[in-house]
This record gives structure tokens, sequence and C-alpha cells, in this order.
């Protein structure tokens, strides 16, 4: 049976009558293509229906309306419930260092603004962020925005995040002029941990390096920020990072600042398409936080 051959006759059944029906029915159709669908459906079960004037469902067509009219009848409602509950469902990918140390706040705050609120939080970076937005595996993204957009993703800038390095708090490096001192042709020979060298912020680092004709390989690669941290206080090298508002860093490291000719990473919001209400609380609510953590920067 075809579904909606079903849905046409149980809308003739609620109404007693094809003319009915076609006034009373929630989309527009033409009465001849009704009559001839339902016919259609009388065909390939053999049976008639219902007689048209007057109107009377036969007993197959009585039998036929009440198996489906517990399914037809619900339809307005199940959808109602679905969007409704879509409606406040929040579907938001960043990094494990902004789930963790950004987003609580933001989240906290979005909540007594949508009490109804239901989130669902996945942690990933890169190319990972972009093929979710673009699967609509997630609705929003904070992550660094790249230079040029993937097709199909907008972007809403949110603050930029200076480069830097840590080091461990007894070294004797104290600039990057240090650093650069001890390379040999080019190549800087101190052992460094770093975020993969595909991810934006070690691409920008090597950018930099570049153009004053120098490479410097990670012999350490780790997946998140607060590895790099981590492992620069262990002792296992200088570290490649961004300079965090509000974050407290541990004694055990130092911040080495970058020249001005190392760019800055922008991190911001992504999406695709158009936002619902929930997601668009949640840039504003992004928004606010970010200009809160910038202003704060300044002051320091």
């Amino acid at each position: 049976m075809n579904v909606h051959h079903l849905e046409l006759f149980y809308f003739v059944a609620k109404f007693e009558g094809i003319t009915e029906a076609v006034r009373k029915m929630p989309y527009g159709i033409q009465q001849p293509a009704v009559s001839g669908q339902v016919g259609q459906l009388e065909k390939s079960l053999g049976v008639k229906l219902f007689h048209r004037r007057p109107f009377a469902l036969t007993p197959a067509g009585k039998d036929l309306y009440d198996f489906i009219y517990p399914f037809f009848s619900q339809l307005s409602q199940i959808e109602e419930r679905i969007q409704g509950e879509e409606s406040q469902h929040l579907r938001l990918a960043a990094s494990t260092t902004v789930l963790t140390n950004h987003l609580p706040g933001v989240l906290s705050h979005l909540r007594k603004k949508h009490p109804e609120l239901r989130l669902t939080l996945r942690e990933m970076n890169g190319k990972s962020i972009e093929i979710a937005l673009q699967k609509q595996e997630a609705d929003i993204a904070v992550s660094v925005i790249p230079r040029k957009a993937p097709p199909g993703i907008k972007s809403v800038k949110l603050l930029q995040l200076p480069l830097v390095l840590l080091v461990p708090a007894e070294s004797k490096i104290k600039k990057f002029s240090d650093i650069t001192a001890k390379a040999v042709a080019g190549q800087i020979p101190l052992p460094l941990v770093s975020i993969p060298k595909n991810e934006p912020l070690a691409h920008q680092f090597n950018r930099g390096l570049a153009k004053r004709k120098m490479f410097w390989e990670a012999s350490m690669e780790v997946s998140e920020l607060e590895l790099v941290q981590a492992y620069v206080a262990g002792g296992f090298g200088l570290g490649l990072t961004v300079d965090i508002p509000k974050k407290n860093w541990p004694k055990t490291i130092r911040k080495i600042s970058l020249p001005k000719d190392f760019p800055p990473l922008t991190i911001g919001i992504q999406h695709t398409g158009d936002l619902k209400n929930v997601a668009l609380s949640f840039v504003e609510l992004a928004t606010a936080y970010a200009a809160e953590l910038e202003a704060k920067s300044k002051k320091k």
C-alpha cells in the first residue's frame, strides 16, 4: 500500500467525503488527484473502501480507517513535540581546552535563558570539525577560523590569540632571539613540543619561521594544548601554544612572546546555514564572553 494514498484515504474518511477533505486538508491538492489516488488504493487492495453518495465507509474501509487513525491523527502532535525538543537541542563541537576552560560559564548562562536546553558536546579539532559541520553532525563549532573558509561554512569572529612559546621556569632562554640564535644552517636544534604540523597553530608558526629562512622540527607531537604545557613542565623541551586570556600559567613554566610578524590565531564560531534561536543565543553569549576576555587581556 502506498503511504500517501493511505493518508489521502484517512482525510476522506475523517471529513466524510472527497470534497470536504480537499477543503480541510493541511496542504493543497486538487479534488481529481485525491479521487484518482484513493481509487488506486482501492484497486491495489481489490476492495471498495467507501460509497461516494451518500458517503459511507464499507466494512473494509472502516477496518482500514480504524487501523491507520492512531498514526495519522497524531502526526501533528509528534511533529510539534519533535520540533520543540530539537529547537532546544544544541550540538556543539570544540577542543578539550575550550570545552573545559571556557564553555561551562557560557553554557550556564545559556541554560538560564533556555531552561529546556539539551546539549551534545563533542571534543574535536581541525579537519574533523569541518567534516562534522558539513555532515550536520554539529550545529556550531568553536575553533580556529581558517584563512580560507571551507565551502558552505560561515564564521563569527570572537577573538585573536597571540602565539607564544613555553619554556621551563629555570631555562636561561629569556626572549625569542635567544632561540633563533641557536639555529644551525637555519634549523633550530632545541626540542619542541607541538600539536601536529597540519593544525593551524603549527602551520602559522612554521610560516613565520619560513620568512626567516628557518625551520624547527617538533620532537614531540601532542593532540591538545594542555598537553603541550604539561610536557614542557615535565622537561621535554620548549612548547608552542597560544596566549589565552584569563589563563593561570603554572609557576614551573614561562611564556616567551613572539615577534609581531607571527600573526595571531583567530578564534570564532563556525556553522552552516541559518542558526536556530538557541544557537543564536549561544553566539551572543560567547561573543560577550570573548569581549570580556579581550578587555581583561588588554588591561594586563
